[in-house]
């Protein structure tokens, strides 16, 4: 009977591991995260708190759609994913769920997502989250297989959870809500051209058509990542320039900026790196560093918010 009891629990765990994985519990919190930072400044902005429940509806919102896409994206690559080293063990190319009960999953979490952002939130907000999920399953997905354009396009429902955060707060798109889509569209390029660069045999043998399975000598994946670099440190300021953070998030965001720089040309010697090893420790740090920026950058922001002027 124990025994029963104990195997009944590891096949519970085990599910519950299955769907963190399906519903990429990680990605998902990243997103919730930006998009709590967009409904707190522009409740600031409304001269309003931000602790109240619609915080935590538009939350659990965002994260379902998110989720929900997530299921969906793997379910259109299990067998891309099955063919990739880091990814095979998913729980669909894997088998431990079966496609009905993923896409099932996927489709049931947005749709309920965006209908409770629509009705407890507002409509602007549950259509900019369907129409974010829409294109990150329906059009970057497929098309990662085809073009490396798609880092760019998947660089547009990547960077919408800020915005949809402060539509969720204030009801409508102005230039502070644009202006926090574009830091996070700038810096995912970087973040992205690392993990690429991590991966790429991995995409080679998957036939996913990353920049640096396209060209492999390293020099355009380097190129695009010192561009968006450079151009991160003047987007990260706009916040001031538009009211939503004061000079301190101003000093803050120049130091992260040149720092993120910084291990970004660092990350230019994959070109020139002696073994395989010694370039993907410079595109893991750069990774590494990408991901510490983000959050930090955003607190920063948050705690020297500009409210109703």
């Amino acid at each position: 009977m124990a025994q029963a009891t104990t195997a009944d629990h590891s096949d519970v765990a085990s599910r519950l591991a299955d769907y963190r994985e399906l519903f990429k519990v990680r990605v998902t919190t990243m997103v919730v995260i930006t998009a709590w930072a967009g409904f707190y400044l522009g409740s600031m902005r409304s001269g309003i708190s931000s602790v109240q429940p619609g915080l935590i509806e538009t939350l659990v919102g965002i994260g379902l759609v998110s989720a929900g896409s997530s299921a969906l994206n793997q379910a259109l690559e299990r067998k891309s994913d099955a063919k990739m080293i880091r990814t095979s063990d998913r729980p669909l190319p894997s088998g431990r769920i079966n496609l009905a009960h993923g896409i099932l999953l996927g489709l049931l979490a947005i749709a309920i997502g965006a209908v409770w952002l629509t009705l407890r939130a507002n409509l602007l907000t549950g259509t900019l989250t369907l129409l974010t999920a829409f294109s990150y399953v329906a059009i970057y997905t497929p098309l990662k297989r085809y073009t490396p354009l798609a880092t760019f396009i998947g660089a547009f429902p990547g960077a919408m959870p800020p915005l949809i955060g402060w539509v969720a707060a204030r009801g409508m798109i102005e230039w502070p809500a644009v202006a926090l889509f574009a830091i996070l569209f700038v810096w995912q390029f970087p973040h992205f051209m690392a993990i690429a660069w991590l991966y790429r045999e991995d995409y080679g043998r998957a036939g996913i058509k990353m920049l640096p399975v396209v060209q492999p000598d390293g020099w355009s994946t380097v190129l695009e990542a010192l561009v968006y670099a450079v151009l991160l440190i003047p987007v990260s300021l706009l916040p001031v320039y538009l009211h939503i953070a004061g000079h301190l998030y101003g000093a803050a965001a120049l130091l992260l900026g040149i720092f993120y720089l910084i291990y970004t040309i660092r990350f230019a010697r994959i070109t020139k790196a002696q073994t395989v090893l010694e370039s993907r420790r410079y595109a893991r740090d750069l990774l590494k560093v990408s991901v510490i920026y983000l959050p930090l950058l955003l607190t920063a922001m948050m705690l020297n918010a500009i409210g109703k002027f």
